[in-house]
């Protein structure tokens, strides 16, 4: 696809414009580099993908700062710049590549770009102004601006069977079997957390819960569309997600349709620790 030199002047369409961008970036690496060597080919579409959304962002929005997943210091506490980003009006954070063990797997599709504006006026309690999410190997791109429609249940609950939550491949989290088993769910295992709630989005799945180890750029942008499609988003606790954080760390939360989040909050209150 050839992109026209001057991107969309809005902050919404420019975010699924870079979001395109870096995905059709990630395709044509996948496509040279070939999947002989997996650690090379991550390695590669990280960087590149990563430079990228950097350069972009510099050149388009030289004024606002940038939280990257591939900064080298992006999960210190405590930043060079952090005190920059932190008091910053308007902060890029990007995940150049959501899901880098399926990007490095022949045919799997569940890996993702994010990219999403935080902004100290949005006036919400997450701080998200904009958001977009790229799923390359899907030929696809979510967006908060204009959002997708509300999701329907899923195929299998729409039929009066489980509800179905959509779960990491390699590590979900101690206590969503018996999460599971109190409410009467079925576990989808997928790839990347954008990959995941863009499933809860489509209806494909009817929720995402995760607990136990993500930053803030594996949500911002799914959970930005996420919200501004409807849906309910937030600590597995029930608090607001808060983005912009001197801490990235963000580590758990549960997306998922707004009739479920009553039931499944309730349920999380007996199956998780402190």
């Amino acid at each position: 696809m050839v992109h026209d030199p001057h991107p969309p002047v809005s902050d919404a369409a420019f975010a699924r414009w870079l979001a395109e961008r870096a995905g059709e970036l990630l395709l044509a690496t996948r496509a040279e580099v070939g999947f002989d060597d997996p650690a090379g080919l991550r390695q590669a579409g990280d960087k590149l993908a990563h430079d990228l959304l950097r350069s972009e962002l510099a050149r388009w929005r030289p004024g606002d700062a940038v939280l990257s997943e591939e900064d080298a210091d992006a999960r210190a506490a405590v930043r060079d710049d952090g005190p920059s980003r932190v008091t910053a009006d308007r902060v890029w954070i990007v995940d150049p590549l959501d899901g880098t063990s399926e990007y490095s797997e022949p045919g799997r599709s569940d890996w993702a770009v994010h990219v999403a504006l935080w902004s100290r006026g949005s006036g919400a309690g997450h701080g998200l102004a904009t958001g977009a999410v790229a799923l390359p190997a899907q030929h696809r791109v979510l967006g908060s601006d204009p959002p997708p429609p509300y999701p329907p249940m899923s195929a299998t609950s729409a039929a009066g069977g489980p509800i179905r939550l959509a779960a990491s491949r390699s590590r979900p989290p101690a206590f969503l079997a018996g999460l599971a088993d109190e409410v009467g769910a079925e576990l989808v295992p997928m790839g990347s957390a954008g990959a995941k709630i863009a499933a809860v989005i489509s209806g494909e799945v009817d929720a995402y819960v995760h607990a136990g180890g993500q930053y803030e750029w594996d949500s911002a942008a799914p959970v930005a569309v996420a919200m501004a499609t409807g849906l309910h988003a937030s600590r597995i606790d029930g608090a607001t997600l808060k983005y912009n954080q001197a801490n990235p760390r963000l580590p758990d939360l549960i997306v998922c349709r707004k009739d479920l989040g009553p039931r499944l909050l309730a349920a999380l209150r007996a199956h998780t620790v402190a």
